[in-house]
């Protein structure tokens, strides 16, 4: 006799979940694969000891810039020079039409003439009664007119005296030179034209530029900035403030400058200083109405670490740079960053020297994510 053992019931279901189960592993997807280094230009940090500058922009002018003027009224003959050439002190410029001063000279001459003849007669009628005075001759009264006719006689010579030396000095006026040795501007007024009716009409301008100067404003912090940096007692002396003066193309101009003018006061208005520096142009390469930074170093750090600007992010003022890892990896890392010299940054702390920060490719990374370095085609 054969026995069966009674089985508790199994749903079906549930039988082929059981059948199913050991292919489950081999239903599920692979791992996806680890993402390529991003590429990445990075450069090791610069370790050197930093001089700091204190920087103001600022606008040149000729160390004598001179209006030349008409000083008399007439028409324009002539004009004697090249536009935007140099000029020689007491070279003709430009020439009035002298006919009318001319004139006017003439008639003055004359009336020169009839002043000393209205004195010569006066001084001999004087002449001739003060004896016949002394004898009784004649009444005080006749030698007294006398004296008062010479002495206004005189004085009709020296207004006419006055009147010749000063049409002398307007004939003077209609031919016009060079006050200075300079670069001479544009003319302003061509020949033919009517000058000086009514006011001193400016004809051109003419600056000096060696040396050249430049203007610039500083605000109060800065004055004390630099006045305690260089004490007024050294400022005659060899340590006094050397500025440099930096181009709109980035060179800086060989010689060095010192400051020459400083206002008396702070413009309310603005809360600034203004200063004027002059600087060596012997090339003449600077012009008048140039910009560019004047800059003084006011302290020195030593081994100090400096970045690239571009490699400095900035997000509502905290800075931060990438640091390409031993590991090949991006590291976020916040920095404090001090003064700006050229296209670098100072960093005060955060970095350490040997590092490499990225300089491109900063804006695709992320904390921790690989990099592929490379190194920048030139010295930062």
């Amino acid at each position: 006799m054969i026995f069966f053992m009674k089985l508790p019931f199994v749903p079906v279901r549930v039988l082929l979940l059981l059948c199913l189960l050991p292919l489950v592993p081999a239903c599920r997807e692979p791992a996806p694969p680890s993402p390529p280094p991003v590429p990445v230009v990075a450069a090791e940090v610069i370790v050197r000891d930093q001089p700091v500058y204190f920087e103001a922009m600022g606008q040149t002018l000729g160390s004598q810039d001179v209006e030349i003027r008409a000083r008399v009224e007439g028409i324009l003959e002539a004009v004697h020079f090249r536009e935007g050439a140099m000029v020689e002190e007491g070279a003709l410029l430009y020439t009035i039409d002298p006919a009318t001063v001319e004139a006017n000279l003439a008639q003055a001459q004359g009336n020169l003439a009839q002043a000393e003849a209205a004195l010569d007669k006066a001084r001999r009628d004087k002449a001739r009664l003060t004896p016949l005075w002394e004898k009784n001759a004649v009444p005080r009264q006749m030698v007294d007119d006398a004296e008062a006719a010479e002495r206004s006689a005189a004085g009709a010579v020296e207004t006419a005296e006055a009147a010749v030396k000063n049409m002398k000095i307007q004939l003077g006026y209609t031919k016009i030179c060079a006050p200075i040795s300079g670069l001479i501007g544009k003319t302003e007024v061509k020949a033919g034209n009517l000058v000086g009716r009514g006011q001193n009409t400016l004809l051109t301008t003419l600056s000096a530029l060696d040396p050249i100067h430049v203007r610039f404003s500083i605000s109060e912090q800065e004055y004390l900035s630099l006045s305690q940096a260089y004490p007024e007692d050294q400022r005659q002396e060899s340590s006094a403030p050397v500025f440099e003066l930096v181009l709109a193309d980035g060179s800086a101009l060989p010689g060095k400058g010192s400051v020459v003018f400083a206002d008396r006061n702070l413009d309310p208005a603005t809360g600034t200083l203004l200063l004027e520096a002059s600087f060596p142009n012997p090339g003449l390469l600077v012009r008048p109405g140039q910009f560019g930074r004047v800059r003084v170093p006011v302290r020195r750090i030593p081994n100090a670490i400096l970045v690239p600007q571009r490699a400095v992010q900035e997000l509502q003022a905290t800075y931060s740079v990438y640091v390409v890892g031993a590991d090949g990896r991006a590291e976020f890392r916040p920095v404090r960053v001090g003064a700006r010299v050229d296209n670098l940054y100072v960093i005060e702390s955060g970095l350490q020297p040997g590092e490499k920060v990225v300089v491109e490719g900063g804006q695709k990374l992320q904390n921790h994510v690989p990099v592929a370095a490379t190194v920048p085609p030139a010295a930062e």
